[in-house]
C-alpha cells in the first residue's frame, strides 16, 4: 500500500485556495515547533457564510494537503458548519493520513478555529466602535 493516498498527493501537487485574502476578516495562524510546520488561514466571511478562504503553509506534503482539503471543505459553508470541522474529517476526506502525520490535519483544524476566533473578535470590536 502506498504511504499517501491519491487525494493527499493530488492536494499536495495541486493545492487549492493558496494565497492571501487582503481584506480577510478572520486570520488564524498556527505552528508546530516539533515538525516546523506553519499554517496561516484567511477567511472572508459575509452574512455568516465563508465566501472565500485561502491559506499559506510552510511544511510537508501532508500539511499542504491538509490545508488545501480543509479550505475546500469550508468554502461556501455557513459558520455553523465550519465550527464543526474536525481534523478527523479532514484526514478522512484525504482518504487517510499516516498516524505520524495526523498532526497536520490538527493544524488545519486549529488554523481555521483561530481564524474564526479572530473573526468573532473583530466583529465584537466593530460593534463597540
Amino acid at each position: 500500500m502506498a504511504l499517501y493516498s491519491e487525494k493527499v498527493m493530488d492536494h499536495f501537487r495541486n493545492p487549492r485556495n493558496v494565497g492571501v485574502i487582503e481584506n480577510a476578516n478572520g486570520i488564524g495562524e498556527v505552528g508546530n515547533a516539533k515538525c516546523g510546520d506553519i499554517m496561516k488561514m484567511y477567511l472572508l466571511i459575509e452574512d455568516d457564510i465563508v465566501k472565500d478562504v485561502k491559506f499559506e503553509t510552510f511544511g510537508c506534503g501532508s500539511a499542504i494537503a491538509s490545508s488545501s482539503m480543509a479550505t475546500e471543505m469550508i468554502k461556501g459553508k455557513p459558520l455553523s458548519e465550519v465550527r464543526e470541522l474536525t481534523n478527523k474529517a479532514v484526514a478522512e476526506a484525504l482518504d487517510g493520513l499516516p498516524d505520524y502525520k495526523m498532526h497536520c490535519s490538527v493544524l488545519a483544524e486549529e488554523a481555521i478555529k483561530n481564524a474564526l476566533e479572530d473573526y468573532e473578535k473583530r466583529k465584537a470590536e466593530k460593534k463597540l466602535s
